[in-house]
C-alpha cells in the first residue's frame, strides 16, 4: 500500500470512524497490532470530506478483533547496494544460527564425516593386494572399488527428497549409520562376497554426506558467512583423497588391512556425538515423519527413483567394463549403454509428467545455476581424482618409490589447497560473487594437469612439488563455489534437491572419467610397448601392476618400459586438463548473484530476493517494494 504518501486517517475513541475511499469495492481485513480493521482495497484513503456537490459516499471502518496478533510486517524499503541496485531488507526474525562451540562442533563433525567418505574411496587402493591374498579373489578386484561408487551414485538422486521431507540432522545421522554399518561389514568380512556387500552398504550410506553437510550449513549459518566455512569443510575433507593411500599403506604394513575400515567406527562415534550437541533447524516447516511414511512412494517419488537408479548403474557398468573385460563393441557394453539411455528417457518423461512432486522437478533442472554448478563441480573433481590416482602411479612405477612414500609425495598439494580454500571463502564473503573464483579454479586446474603431463622419469623434485602446489591452489579456489551458487539461486525448499543434483552429476563425471582414463592408460601403454619394446609382452606388464613389473622386465628393457609407462600416464593428464578446462565455460552460467545481498527468501515458498536474482526475481522484488497493483 502507498498510504504513506497521503494523509493518514485518525482513529478516534469510538468503535467506528467515517472515511471516504477514492476507489475499491472489496474489503479485506488488514491487521494493526491485535485489531483487525475492515477497509476497502483502494490504494488511497482520505478523511471524510463532503465534495463540492454536497453528496458523499460513506464507508464505515469496523474494528474486528483477531484471535492472534500478527507479527511485524516485512520492511520493504529498498536497500541500495554498492552497485546502485535495490534489494529487500528482510527484517523478519532470523533462524537460530549456530555460534561458538556449537558452530565448531557442527563444522568439525560434518567435515570429519566427509573426510571419512573421501578416505574410503582412496584407501582401498593400497588394501586390495592384501585382501586378494586373504580371500584368493583376484577376479573380484574390480568390484572392490566400483561397487562403492555404483551404490553411492544410484542413491544420490533420492537424497534431496529425503532431506526436504525429513529432519535434516537425523537424516544425516541415518546416512552416516548406514556408512558405519558398511565399514563394520568390510572389517569383519570372512569372504570376498561379504566384503563386496559391505562396500555396497557403505557406498549407499555415503550418498547423503555432501548433500546433508551443505544443507546443515545452510540451516545453521547465514549465506553471506558460508563461503569461508564451506571452504574449510571442502578443503579439509578432500585431504581424505590424498591421504587415503598413505593411511592405507600404514595400516596394511604395520597392522592389518581390516583397520582401513575399523578406523571409521571410533571416529564416527565422535562425529555422531558432535552433531547431537547442535540444534539444527529445518530450512522449512515439514510434515510429521509418520505422515510422510504413509505416503512415502509419493513424497520420495519412488517410481522416479527406480527409473533413474538403474540408468546410472548401467551407465557406470558400461564405462567400467568397456575395454576390460569386454570389448567396447561387445553386445554386453552396447546393451548396457542402450539400457541406460532407455531408462533415462523414460525417467525424463515421468519426471516431466510428475511436475513438482517428481524426484528432481524440471523447474529446478531448468535453472541455469543448477545444471551449470553440477557440471562445473563434476569437471573440477575429475582433475582432482585423476591426480589422486595417477600421481601415485607415476611415483611408484616411474620413480620407483614404495607406496607409502608416494603418499608422502602428494602432501605437496595439501597446504596450498587448505590455504587457498580459506582465502577463496573470505574473498567471496567480501566480493559477493562465486563465478570469478570458479573460473580461476578451472584455469589453474587445467594448466596444472597439463604440467603434470610433462613429467619424465628424471623430472626434478622442484618441478613436481611446484606443479602440485599450483594444482592445490586451483582446487582450493573452486571446490566450494558450485554449492554456494546453488544455495544462492534456489529457495530454501529447493536447496536439498539442487544439491542432490550436484552430487549425482559429480559422481557420474568422476566415475566415467576414471573408467575412461583407465582405458586410455591401458591402450596407450600397450601401443607404446608394442612400438618401442617388441620383445616385451604388454599384457604381462599390465597384469603385474605398477609396483611389480620391474621384477619381470629384463634390465635392458626397463628404461623403455619406464618411458612407455610415463607416456601412458601423460595421456591421462591430457584428458584431465581438457575436462577441467570445461569448468571455465560452465561456470559462466552459475549466476551473478551477490550473496552479500541475498538474505534468503521472503517466505519459504516465495521468490528469492537479491539484486542479481535476474528476471522474475527482480520483478517480484519490485512488486514487494511498490506494493500490489490494483486496477483503476
Amino acid at each position: 500500500m502507498a498510504a504513506s504518501q497521503h494523509s493518514t486517517p485518525r482513529l478516534g475513541s469510538s468503535s467506528s470512524s467515517v472515511y471516504r475511499p477514492s476507489d475499491g469495492d472489496s474489503s479485506p481485513v488488514y491487521s494493526l497490532g491485535s485489531i483487525g480493521i475492515t477497509v476497502p482495497s483502494s490504494p488511497v484513503f482520505r478523511p471524510f470530506d463532503a465534495g463540492t456537490d454536497g453528496d458523499s459516499e460513506i464507508i464505515e471502518l469496523q474494528t474486528v478483533p483477531l484471535q492472534d496478533p500478527t507479527p511485524a510486517p516485512l520492511n520493504t524499503e529498498p536497500d541500495i547496494g554498492r552497485d546502485g541496485a535495490a534489494s529487500i531488507r528482510d527484517e523478519s526474525p532470523s533462524p537460530p544460527y549456530a555460534m561458538g562451540f556449537k558452530l565448531f562442533a557442527m563444522l568439525a563433525s560434518i567435515t570429519t564425516a566427509i573426510f571419512l567418505m573421501m578416505l574410503d574411496t582412496s584407501i582401498i587402493s593400497t588394501a586390495v593386494p592384501r585382501i586378494t591374498d586373504e580371500f584368493h579373489s583376484v577376479d573380484d578386484v574390480g568390484w572392490y572399488a566400483s561397487i562403492y561408487s555404483l551404490a553411492s551414485s544410484a542413491f544420490q538422486p533420492i537424497t534431496g527428497r529425503i532431506y526436504s521431507k525429513f529432519n535434516i540432522k537425523y537424516s544425516f545421522l541415518a546416512f552416516f549409520a548406514i556408512f558405519e554399518a558398511g565399514s563394520l561389514i568390510c572389517g569383519t568380512s570372512i569372504s570376498s562376497g561379504m566384503f563386496i556387500i559391505g562396500r555396497a552398504v557403505a557406498g549407499a550410506g555415503s550418498s547423503g554426506f555432501i548433500n546433508g553437510a551443505v544443507t546443515i550449513l545452510a540451516a545453521t549459518v547465514p549465506l553471506e558467512k558460508r563461503p569461508s566455512l564451506t571452504g574449510i569443510m571442502m578443503g579439509f575433507s578432500q585431504l581424505g583423497i590424498v591421504l587415503g593411500p598413505l593411511v592405507g599403506g600404514a595400516f596394511t604394513s604395520y597392522t592389518t588391512w581390516r583397520w582401513c575400515f575399523y578406523v571409521n567406527l571410533p571416529v564416527g562415534a565422535i562425529v555422531a556425538i558432535g552433531l547431537m550437541l547442535v540444534d539444527i533447524p529445518d530450512l522449512v516447516t515439514k510434515p510429521k515423519p509418520f505422515d510422510v511414511l504413509r505416503r512415502l512412494h509419493v513424497e520420495l517419488d519412488l517410481v522416479g527413483f527406480t527409473l533413474i537408479a538403474p540408468a546410472a548403474v548401467m551407465l557406470l557398468l558400461a564405462t567400467q567394463w568397456g575395454g576390460d573385460p569386454y570389448a567396447w563393441n561387445s553386445p554386453t557394453i552396447i546393451g548396457l549403454f542402450c539400457g541406460a539411455g532407455a531408462s533415462a528417457v523414460v525417467w525424463f518423461v515421468w519426471n516431466f509428467y510428475h511436475g513438482e512432486d517428481a524426484l528432481i522437478p524440471m523447474s529446478i533442472l531448468r535453472i541455469n545455476a543448477t545444471w551449470s554448478s553440477a557440471c562445473t563441480q563434476g569437471f573440477l573433481l575429475t582433475g582432482v581424482y585423476c591426480a589422486s590416482f595417477y600421481l601415485p602411479m607415476y611415483f611408484q612405477a616411474v620413480k620407483g618409490v614404495v607406496p607409502m612414500m608416494s603418499g608422502v609425495y602428494l602432501i605437496a598439494s595439501i597446504g596450498s589447497q587448505l590455504l587457498s580454500a580459506v582465502v577463496a571463502g573470505m574473498l567471496v564473503e567480501r566480493t559477493g560473487y562465486v563465478i570469478p573464483y570458479a573460473m580461476l579454479s578451472g584455469i589453474i586446474g587445467s594448466v596444472s594437469n597439463g604440467l603434470y603431463s610433462t613429467f619424465k622419469p628424471d623430472t626434478a623434485t622442484s618441478k613436481w612439488v611446484g606443479y602440485q602446489v599450483l594444482n592445490g591452489v586451483g582446487r582450493g579456489f573452486g571446490m566450494q563455489m558450485p554449492v554456494l551458487a546453488v544455495q544462492a539461486a534456489l529457495r530454501p525448499p529447493q536447496i536439498p534437491i539442487g544439491l542432490s543434483v550436484v552430487s549425482f552429476i559429480q559422481s557420474l563425471c568422476v566415475a566415467i572419467a576414471l573408467a575412461v582414463s583407465g582405458t586410455i592408460f591401458d591402450l596407450t601403454l600397450v601401443h607404446d610397448l608394442t612400438q618401442r619394446a617388441p620383445d616385451v609382452d604388454p599384457n604381462s606388464i599390465l597384469d603385474a601392476g605398477a609396483t611389480n613389473f620391474r621384477s619381470i622386465v629384463a634390465p635392458k628393457d626397463l628404461p623403455v618400459v619406464l618411458q612407455s609407462y610415463n607416456i601412458a600416464i601423460s595421456h591421462v593428464f591430457y584428458m584431465a586438463a581438457g575436462i577441467t578446462g570445461l569448468a571455465v565455460f560452465t561456470s559462466l552460467f552459475m549466476g551473478w548473484i551477490d550473496i552479500r545481498k541475498t538474505h534468503g527468501s521472503l517466505s519459504a515458498n516465495g521468490p528469492r530476493t537479491g539484486d542479481a536474482a535476474g528476471g522474475n526475481g527482480q520483478q517480484a522484488q519490485q512488486q514487494h517494494v511498490d506494493g500490489p497493483k490494483h486496477d483503476a
